[in-house]
């Protein structure tokens, strides 16, 4: 009984570990890397893997912040694997994802004049984004699905 409540809770059974590189090229719009997953029990048959790309966009100080989120890039593989105990399954994978600049950071760009000027803005209003990769398993029979969330960097 004891086995088949960790089984729902996903307790003991598949652990995901997303492997992606340490700086992403923004202008490709595609990152690359593996989903690592490791099995701690017996069979489990893994029904799906749900990737996504989001930019956490934040502005403002203390009572004024205000957060927006952009998914950038999607996909969904939705193939059957059987994963036993101990065993790893390493699936390389794709995301293509679109990059949008703002208007402040087209200004920014456009020539060396306004780059200062748009830079200390974005400091005063407490410009900041943040980009993050998720990468989540359906696994059959549990409703804690294995997840890892990364940061990603872009030069």
């Amino acid at each position: 009984m004891f086995g088949k409540v960790k089984k729902i809770l996903g307790i003991e059974g598949v652990k995901l570990e997303l492997i992606i590189p340490e700086k992403v090229n923004k202008d490709t719009g595609i990152i690359t890397g593996i989903i690592r997953l490791v099995s701690l029990s017996n069979e489990n048959i893994i029904q799906g893997i749900h990737l996504k790309m989001v930019e956490k966009y934040t502005r403002g100080r203390r009572g004024n912040k205000l957060i927006n989120e952009y998914v950038m890039g999607e996909s969904v593989k939705t193939e059957n694997l059987v994963i036993s105990k101990n065993d790893i399954l390493e699936i390389p994978f794709e995301l293509e994802f679109v990059y949008a600049k703002s208007e402040m950071d087209k200004l920014e760009d456009s020539n060396i004049f306004t780059s200062g000027l748009v830079k200390i803005a974005k400091k005063l209003r407490g410009v900041q984004s943040e980009y993050t990769i998720t990468a989540e398993a359906n696994i059959k029979g549990t409703t804690l699905n294995p997840f890892d969330q990364k940061a990603i960097i872009f030069n």
